[in-house]
């Protein structure tokens, strides 16, 4: 009997060694899967905002659309005056001569030309000299 006596003291060692860890596991489990989860989710959270495609990205690439779509329309409207040039200048014999005037300097005969020396670097123009 002695050996039963100790098989039962070890089955009840055994079992409350065994109790003692299931119990453990319950207490632990719950705020560990807290844990877990609350850290998953802030690991998504960083993602979402520094990821590859994040936020953060995304703002860089919006307002590079907003650039590129300012510089568009300036492009377009440049284009049309431009345009609108080469018209007046194929159709119109007054749009060649003043630009003739302006950019060649010509001058109908019996005219007389001036020009003025060029302001120094940094000075403003006086009012109405301007091109």
């Amino acid at each position: 009997m002695p050996d039963e006596a100790r098989n039962t003291k070890r089955t009840a060692e055994y079992v409350s060694l065994r109790e003692r860890l299931l119990v453990w596991a319950q207490r632990g489990w719950r705020p560990a899967g807290t844990l877990i989860a609350v850290g998953l989710a802030l690991l998504l959270t960083w993602h979402v905002i520094n990821g590859k495609h994040g936020l953060t990205v995304w703002q860089q690439k919006r307002a590079e659309d907003r650039e590129l779509q300012r510089d568009i329309k300036d492009l377009e409207q440049q284009n049309a005056q431009m345009r609108q040039q080469i018209q007046d200048l194929q159709s119109d014999p007054e749009a060649i001569e003043r630009k003739a005037r302006e950019d060649l300097h010509y001058a109908r005969p019996g005219e007389v030309i001036y020009t003025l020396p060029a302001p120094p670097p940094g000075q403003a123009q006086p009012a109405g000299t301007g091109k």
